[in-house]
């Protein structure tokens, strides 16, 4: 436990550096919120240098049980940290509110109770954006190095290709990590630079670009994207939230040996593929539906439906209004990008190795007596990653149906219900009814409803199951 203990301490000795930089902007804008930055930062390093003095005789390794906790510890403890800020700042923000909008930040989500966004301090601004950009790192570490080792949801699958030390990339953990931190970085830095080009501001530029590469979607304007007019924008946007839905290790691959290898991947290429499939099939309903031009409709489909594959989350179109296309919508927040990247939702593997696990159910009835192996990218699959994943993906719909049901009893209508629900669980956003449309906002939903959100927001960027084996008698058994 002292380990744990120890961790969650640096963590926190961490996020207390980060709150200076919004105390900074603030300072220099002449803006009196730097003092909240100042105390926030204060207490959340006391309770930081407290833990780390405290265990500082700890044992070297984790066990994988300690890894569980510390995996849920860490995503509980973080954001009622990161929710201070909100609480102190003068904007009449509630306990509730401030939670869920630091839970929405470092999750990645994108859902947010804020309005008045465009006239909020700039420290605060910055301060959601670097929550959602620190949660972008944190969720590739965690699908990088510790759920292929609990062997969540089938990402097992992942350890082989997250750590192939037959391609002699990085051979050291610490090197990955350090290598996906400065690709995490230059692309964030490219990105910022790509939007003051096309016509961003400075300070619009730098926090799009970090909520873009962590595929998180926070703005500094109620009406998201659509604020901006400058028609190269979208397309800077949905460069860069493809590039955060893929995996980051893969870069790095890509980088020490073939430029070429990150689209030699089966995920990548599967990915990219359903991709460009929803554009299509959205550009031409919304072409045929509405009165936009043709180029008028590929561009809004094309930005809209990847931001929800990617989970980011923006909008630049009321796609509400275009009738039965928001059933689309809603189906393709379940989508995902790539393991080991920012995105949240199912990801793609889990999509292609239930594929590949139905043909060869197909396939055994066809020639019962035949061996047909479910294979991904070539090499065949351990019935245990495909029970693992099966298990994965009943769960998913069986808390999707919790959640829905819990949302309803809070007073919400069903379609509101049901997509809040999917989009809290898949760490998306945007959703329909209530909390749909261009200035989609969750803040005039009950306390009730706002506390069932952040449990779902949680509950699905730790793969469901960390949360699940937690609640099991037998975990603390013996711990």
């Amino acid at each position: 436990m002292s380990k744990i203990l120890y961790i969650l301490g640096g963590l926190l000795t961490v996020l207390a550096a980060v709150e200076t930089v919004p105390l900074i902007v603030d300072r220099v804008s002449g803006n009196p919120d730097w003092m909240v930055f100042a105390v926030s930062s204060l207490l959340t390093l006391f309770f930081g240098m407290a833990l780390l003095l405290a265990n500082s005789n700890h044992p070297e390794r984790l066990t994988i049980r300690e890894a569980y906790l510390l995996t849920a510890a860490a995503w509980l403890v973080l954001p009622i940290f990161g929710a201070v800020p909100f609480l102190f700042s003068g904007q009449g923000i509630s306990i509730t509110d401030a939670v869920f909008e630091s839970v929405s930040g470092l999750t990645t989500t994108g859902s947010t109770v804020l309005s008045g966004l465009d006239e909020l301090p700039p420290g605060l601004l910055l301060w959601r954006s670097m929550l959602q950009w620190s949660g972008g790192i944190g969720i590739i570490v965690m699908g990088v190095a510790i759920l292929p080792l609990l062997s969540v949801g089938g990402m097992q699958l992942m350890k082989t290709e997250n750590s192939d030390t037959s391609d002699k990339v990085l051979p050291r953990a610490k090197e990955i990590a350090t290598g996906i931190g400065a690709v995490y970085v230059f692309l964030t830095l490219a990105c910022a630079v790509a939007y003051g080009a096309a016509g961003m501001d400075p300070f619009d530029a730098l926090n799009h670009a970090m909520t873009t590469i962590a595929t998180g979607g926070f703005s500094t304007h109620d009406v998201s994207f659509s604020y901006f007019s400058a028609p190269a924008l979208p397309w800077v946007a949905i460069l860069f939230m493809l590039m955060g839905a893929l995996p980051f290790v893969l870069y790095l691959k890509a980088i020490g040996r073939d430029p070429t290898l990150l689209f030699k991947n089966a995920q990548v290429r599967f990915f990219l593929g359903f991709c460009v499939l929803v554009v299509a099939i959205l550009t031409l309903w919304a072409w045929r539906t509405t009165s936009l031009p043709l180029f008028d409709a590929f561009s809004q489909a094309a930005f809209n439906a990847v931001s929800i594959i990617t989970t980011t989350g923006y909008v630049n179109a009321d796609y509400t209004v275009w009738g039965s296309a928001s059933v689309v919508f809603l189906i393709i927040t379940f989508a995902g990008g790539c393991s080991g990247s920012t995105t949240g939702s199912v990801k793609i593997f889990r999509y292609q190795l239930m594929w590949s696990f139905l043909k060869s159910q197909v396939n055994r009835l066809i020639h019962p007596h035949g061996v047909f192996p479910v294979t991904y990218d070539g090499h065949e699959v351990s019935s245990e990653i495909v029970l693992s994943v099966t298990a994965f993906l009943a769960l998913y719909l069986v808390s999707w149906f919790g959640l829905s049901v819990g949302l309803a009893l809070t007073g919400l209508d069903f379609q509101t219900s049901v997509s809040a629900a999917a989009t809290a669980l898949t760490n998306v956003g945007p959703g329909l009814g209530a909390v749909g449309g261009l200035a989609g906002n969750f803040g005039e939903l009950s306390g009730a409803a706002k506390w069932f959100l952040a449990g779902g927001m949680l509950l699905g960027r730790l793969e469901l199951f960390i949360l699940f084996v937690l609640g099991t008698r037998r975990f603390w058994r013996d711990f």
